[in-house]
């Protein structure tokens, strides 16, 4: 039988990037701003209901809300809140996307109650703005973010050998936020979302990289793990956190340990089907895919290898609620702001016009119609 809720107002959605981090040179990046997704809002869900998705997944930029601590001004953000209003777009809110006001040190206790606060005040900006059922991610990744600023330095705040202590402080702020929103209003709905992956070792007949491996692979469970009060149980987890599981999955999310990516195709690439299900059986949540795509003319074909593995999952029992498209639009790169062809529009000329990418958008209305069908439902 069918496992299917119908969370989201339509089964595919559309992501728009919005990380707000530093990188090493000093520059904060903004990608809402730099997509002109903010100025074009507006024009941008029209396109979505165009496509038939009416469900978004956008983020806050806690550094223009909260630039000094305690005065918050929710300006940057609220033309979205009230143009998917308008025009019946669900959107599911990221408080926190890598990004954090200068004032605050990411590993001080203050960041904790500074989120929760912002979190609580977010929650009322909502609730008098819509009366709507919330949907909220409190921190996106927690364990990317934390492998990315705090162990390898590759993320703010840049640290090494910090990752542990960064998951646990990013546990703690996102438990205090989700309490914080749940006094606003109880209904609202919690997405904790991570990337999945596969590691492999190198030599399956040397044990010890078959353990490092393993021990690698399995890392990527416990933030959800300390969520949910499984693995650290001190940090304050609790079954009631892993509402809604989002899992992101993309093309280079599995690699042999210490060495490549495993591509598509190679013998040793393990089916996407089969990492979804060790995620569902592991937590027995609702899930969604919160992030998947790629670039350039591999998009249409990626996005029919994705829905073909959902599809199987799907079948076989799993609860997955939705698929996002992540981007939606293209964006300039994190690093060297080169113009990445991954999204189902691109940049917005001057009055607000996307090109859309013919390819991708051919083969979503295919998947459309195929998930319509399983689901018994004209417009999916």
């Amino acid at each position: 039988m069918l496992k299917y809720e119908e969370l989201f107002e339509s089964f595919f959605l559309g992501g728009f990037e919005c990380s707000t981090h530093y990188l090493e040179n000093g520059k904060r990046l903004d990608e809402v701003a730099a997509t002109q997704h903010d100025r074009f809002v507006k024009e941008d869900y029209f396109r979505l209901r165009d496509v038939r998705i009416r469900t978004a997944r956008e983020g806050i930029r806690w550094h223009l809300i909260e630039s000094s601590p305690g005065r918050y001004d929710f300006g940057s953000v609220l033309g979205m809140i009230r143009a998917a209003r308008e025009l019946g777009v669900q959107v599911i809110w990221d408080l926190c996307h890598y990004g954090w006001p200068d004032w605050l040190d990411i590993f001080e206790p203050r960041f904790i109650d500074a989120f929760e606060r912002l979190a609580r005040e977010f929650a009322r900006l909502l609730q008098n703005e819509t009366g709507e059922v919330a949907f909220i991610t409190p921190i996106n990744e927690i364990s990317f973010f934390s492998w990315g600023g705090g162990e390898s330095a590759w993320l703010n705040p840049y640290a090494k050998g910090r990752g542990d202590e960064l998951k646990e402080q990013l546990v703690r702020a996102a438990i205090a936020a989700i309490e914080a929103v749940w006094h606003v209003d109880p209904r609202t709905r919690i997405c904790q979302i991570d990337p999945i992956i596969n590691v492999l070792p190198a030599d399956p007949l040397k044990a010890p990289e078959r353990r490092n491996a393993e021990s690698y692979r399995l890392s990527q469970f416990q933030a959800w793990d300390m969520l949910g009060g499984h693995f650290k149980p001190h940090l304050g987890g609790n079954e009631k956190y892993l509402d809604i599981i989002g899992i992101n999955y993309y093309v280079h999310n599995q690699w042999i340990l210490n060495g490549k990516f495993i591509e598509p195709g190679h013998k040793r690439y393990k089916p996407f089907r089969e990492i979804i299900t060790e995620a569902y059986e592991r937590y027995q949540r609702p899930m969604f895919l919160a992030e998947t795509g790629i670039e350039d003319e591999a998009r249409p074909a990626w996005l029919r290898y994705v829905c073909g593995e959902v599809l199987a999952a799907m079948k076989a029992g799993v609860q997955i609620e939705g698929i996002c498209l992540y981007p939606i639009v293209n964006h300039p790169g994190w690093v060297d702001d080169r113009h990445c062809y991954n999204g189902l529009w691109d940049y917005a000329d001057e009055e607000g016009n996307r090109e859309i990418y013919e390819p991708l958008a051919l083969e979503l209305a295919v998947q459309q119609e195929q998930f319509g069908r399983l689901l018994g439902k004209q417009d999916p």
